[in-house]
C-alpha cells in the first residue's frame, strides 16, 4: 500500500525533512540563547546602575578594557574638560527617537592627575551634511563632577561599525580610548563615561542620554518555540501527506477496476 514511499520523489521529500529537522533545532537554540543573553543582560544593567557611584579611576586604567561585568557601573570623575580635544561620533541616533545625528566626546581631565577620560556628553543634531561640523554646546570651563555609567570601548567587532578613516577632522564612527590615546598622545583611562548628571550643572548642553532599557527580554523564546514546533510539524506533515497519497491511489485503483469492469462486462443481447 506504501510502496510509493520507495519512489525518487518520495526520497526527496525525505531527504528535504532530514535536512530541515535539525536546522529548525538548531534556530531554535539559537534563538534561546540569544534570550539566556538578553536577561543576562538585562540583570547585569539593572543590578550595575543600582550600584552607588564609585570613582572611574578605581574600576580602570589606562590601556586597560573594561571587564563585561563592570559594564554600565556608576561611577564618577573630578576634573577639567579638555575641550581643545572634544571630538564627535558619527551617525548616531537620537535618545529616544529616529533622527540621525552625533555624540559628542569630550575627554575630562582627572583632578588627581592619574589621566584622562572620555565623556560622552550626548547628542547633538546633524548639520545637515555629511562633512560640516555640527553645533556643539561649549563644555563647563571649571572643575566638574560627573557622574554616569561606565561603557567598554567600541570596536568593530563588538559594534558591527566599520572604523573607517578619512573622515572630516574631529569626526569618528567609534568611541575608542586607545586610539585617541595613539592619536593625542594623551594619557587616557580605558573605556568611557556615558554622562548622567554633573556637579555643578551645565546650562545648554547636548541632549544626555538615558539608562538603558532592561526590562525588555524580547521576542527571542517565542522565536525559540516556533522553531521548534515547526520541527514537530514536520513528521506530523510527512504522516498526513504519506496517507493522503495512500488514500488518493486507493481511489484511483479503485475507479481504475470498476471501470475495467464494466467495460469486461458483457454487452446484454435486446
Amino acid at each position: 500500500m506504501y510502496r510509493f514511499l520507495l519512489s525518487r520523489r518520495w526520497a526527496a521529500i525525505f531527504v528535504v525533512a532530514l535536512l530541515l529537522v535539525p536546522t529548525m533545532i538548531r534556530l531554535g537554540f539559537w534563538q534561546y540563547h540569544r534570550h539566556e543573553a538578553r536577561v543576562a543582560r538585562n540583570s547585569l544593567i539593572g543590578a550595575n546602575l543600582q550600584h552607588a557611584p564609585v570613582p572611574f579611576d578605581s574600576l580602570n586604567a589606562p590601556g586597560r578594557g573594561v571587564p563585561p561585568g563592570l559594564v554600565w557601573r556608576a561611577v564618577t570623575a573630578t576634573g577639567r574638560y579638555d575641550a581643545a580635544h572634544e571630538f564627535v561620533i558619527r551617525q548616531r541616533t537620537e535618545p529616544g527617537g529616529s533622527s540621525i545625528g552625533f555624540f559628542v566626546i569630550t575627554p575630562l581631565v582627572l583632578a588627581d592627575g592619574k589621566g584622562s577620560v572620555l565623556v560622552n556628553r550626548g547628542w547633538v543634531d546633524s548639520p545637515g551634511d555629511a562633512t560640516s561640523y555640527p553645533a556643539v554646546p561649549a563644555p563647563p570651563s571649571g572643575t566638574v563632577t560627573v557622574t554616569g555609567r561606565l561603557r567598554a570601548d567600541e570596536t568593530h567587532a563588538s559594534t558591527g561599525i566599520p572604523d573607517r578613516g578619512g573622515l572630516p577632522p574631529r569626526q569618528y564612527k567609534l568611541i575608542n580610548s586607545e586610539a585617541q590615546a595613539k592619536e593625542t598622545g594623551a594619557t587616557v583611562l580605558g573605556g568611557y563615561l556615558e554622562l548622567a548628571s554633573a556637579v555643578p550643572p551645565a546650562g545648554n548642553t547636548p541632549e544626555v542620554l538615558p539608562d538603558p532599557e532592561h526590562s525588555d527580554i524580547g521576542p527571542h523564546m517565542a522565536y525559540a518555540i516556533q522553531w521548534w514546533l515547526f520541527t514537530t510539524l514536520i513528521p506530523v506533515g510527512l504522516i498526513v501527506l504519506a496517507r493522503r497519497e495512500a488514500r488518493d491511489r486507493r481511489a484511483a485503483a479503485a475507479k481504475a477496476a470498476a471501470a475495467a469492469a464494466t467495460e469486461e462486462a458483457p454487452t446484454p443481447v435486446g
